[in-house]
């Protein structure tokens, strides 16, 4: 299944720039192991030491955050947008 990925500016040094990218995959975490195997450093930067979602970082399948659904395991559709959204925290 075909799915596009959505990569944050931080992280566009590892797919040479592309604010996109195109991948196969019918879960988040094969999505991720596709986005990890064209353009390797992802995995370090998204999972902890466990394989877990990082707590900085959020991913959404539409407008849905993983979290909430079924984790890694949560099913992309063929066509579906996976967003990488690092977490922002900051104040005055």
């Amino acid at each position: 299944m075909s799915v596009t990925v959505r990569v944050p500016t931080t992280l566009r040094t590892l797919t040479g720039g592309a604010s996109e990218v195109s991948l196969e995959g019918s879960t988040v975490g094969e999505v991720l192991t596709s986005l990890e195997a064209v353009h390797p450093g992802f995995k370090d930067r998204l999972l902890d030491d466990q394989g877990g979602l990082r707590r900085f970082v959020n991913l959404y399948v539409a407008d849905d955050d993983v979290r909430f659904r079924d984790g890694l395991d949560t099913a992309v559709a063929d066509g579906e947008t996976v967003s990488i959204i690092p977490a922002v925290a900051g104040g005055i």
